[in-house]
């Protein structure tokens, strides 16, 4: 069996104030992208999650054990990972891949959706890959209309960046909305992207509350996202927690052309679009 878990891309985030549990109150919208992690599942004499080139603890291996922990009894899997996503680079890479290993277990198992949202926040919303406004802490997810056609350019940092640390630095920075402003902004999003428009017509609300953490970490940020905006990009932000700069295009041959447009330093550039069959 072969699974695709493609990444996610922030095209905004709204962060709030932290909560009892640790968590962070958030409004965002998720759109899941062309590029994707490539899963081949195949039967084992024991349960093993595979992924060239990554090190480190791995959360679709917990994903896995934690199949197996709620009484998941399909025989020994061996999970192969092709990463396509850049790791720790604001891009739900390891969420998308753990949230693919729990959809083996759909038809099986009950409270998939809950497992999926201790495993971590983002990957409730990559159960069922789509364009979606998300709130509370990852977990509220409202599906919207696939999002009218545009192309992104993503410039991944050489050197990942720790979705704690950057939070953390949030908060040492006393950033944060109050709830009622979320709500207000996540009726703004619903409004702006019911009619299935693309981001392009709302770009006034594409900002990442997280940017300015992600900046304070990796200064070199700013170099990625001024190359973008030289490269043409009608609206750059960050993504997620960082470090990747985003810059957005109508459509893929706008995209390509920057990509090849920018400066030899950026030569790891991605161009992709929105994954309409995700």
């Amino acid at each position: 069996m072969t699974l695709r878990a493609p990444a996610k891309l922030n095209l905004c985030l709204y962060l709030g104030r932290r909560r009892d549990d640790g968590l962070h109150e958030l409004t965002s919208l998720f759109c899941p992208l062309t590029l994707a992690d490539r899963l081949v599942v195949l039967d084992a004499e024991r349960d093993e999650v595979v992924c060239p080139g990554v090190e480190g603890p791995n959360l679709a291996t917990a994903a896995l054990a934690a199949l197996r922990d709620r009484g998941w009894s399909h025989p020994p899997v061996r999970v192969e990972i092709e990463k396509r996503v850049p790791v720790a680079a604001g891009l739900g890479g390891g969420s998308a891949d753990a949230a693919a290993v729990l959809r083996l277990a759909e038809e099986e198992l009950a409270g998939i959706r809950e497992l999926a949202a201790e495993l971590g926040a983002d990957v409730p919303s990559q159960l069922d890959p789509a364009f979606a406004l998300v709130g509370g802490a990852g977990e509220d997810v409202e599906r919207l209309p696939a999002p009218g056609h545009f192309a992104v350019v993503l410039v991944p940092s050489g050197e990942g960046l720790s979705t704690a640390e950057v939070y953390a630095e949030a908060d040492r920075l006393e950033l944060g909305r109050g709830a009622g402003e979320l709500d207000r902004l996540a009726g703004e999003l619903r409004a702006a992207a019911a009619g299935g428009a693309s981001p392009l017509a709302y770009s006034e609300l594409l900002a990442n509350d997280l940017a300015e953490a992600a900046i304070s970490l990796r200064p070199e940020i700013r170099a990625a996202l001024a190359a973008l905006a030289g490269a043409g990009a009608a609206v750059t932000f960050v993504s997620g927690s960082g470090p990747t700069a985003v810059g957005l295009f109508e459509d893929i041959v706008a995209a390509d052309r920057a990509a090849a447009e920018l400066p030899p330093r950026f030569a790891n550039a991605i161009v992709a679009a929105p994954d309409a069959g995700a």
